[in-house]
């Protein structure tokens, strides 16, 4: 995130605020999870691949998007089959797309459903990558263990750029608690690590 905690512009579009490395750290964090997951805000707005280049498909972490309503496109990245991919949904979807393995979780959307739903199939650990509403998500369901956010050495500004715990919020008072576990200087940059009490 940038110095003034924003992950994008206000218009959403991405800006590169990690250095090349934060990149490689990413690139290595992804190999040790079983899953790597995004909200459909995501592929919409970046077009990720999240794999791991020059990775195998069965190198590759899951790749899983949660898509309540079927709105990621077709032609996406995600679903190129370069590595294994779940889409969840609100079980009232009926949106198909290929190369892909689709679960649907309840009407409406139930995440800790979700979440079970991951480990049956064999999921036990998901590195969430984003965005700010699929994190925050996480938060209010008391789904995070560890928050591990770069903050880069640039200003994004705007009241409506989104920020890594995006959505509605909480009502003060009633924030997550972390305790900072380390900070690290990376390139241009901090990395800081927290565990949720």
């Amino acid at each position: 995130m940038s110095a003034d905690g924003k992950i994008a512009g206000s218009d959403r579009t991405q800006v590169r605020i990690s250095g090349e490395e934060d990149m490689a750290r990413v690139k290595e964090l992804r190999r040790k999870y079983d899953a790597v997951l995004v909200g459909v805000g995501t592929v919409v707005a970046d077009d990720p691949h999240l794999t791991i280049k020059g990775a195998s498909y069965d190198e590759n972490p899951v790749r899983v998007v949660i898509d309540p309503h079927g709105r990621m496109p077709a032609g996406s990245q995600v679903i190129d089959g370069r590595a294994p991919t779940v889409i969840l949904t609100d079980s009232s979807c009926d949106t198909i797309w290929n190369n892909v393995n689709t679960v649907r979780c309840g009407t409406p959307f139930d995440l800790v459903r979700a979440m079970e739903a991951l480990s049956e199939l064999g999921i036990e650990n998901v590195l969430v990558e984003g965005g700010g509403a699929t994190i925050a998500s996480f938060f209010e369901h008391g789904l995070v263990d560890r928050y591990t956010v770069f903050v880069g050495a640039m200003i994004i500004g705007g009241r409506d750029s989104p920020t890594p715990a995006d959505g509605d919020g909480w009502i003060a008072g009633k924030g997550v608690p972390l305790k900072l576990k380390s900070a690290e200087i990376l390139g241009n940059g901090v990395l800081m690590t927290y565990e949720v009490r």
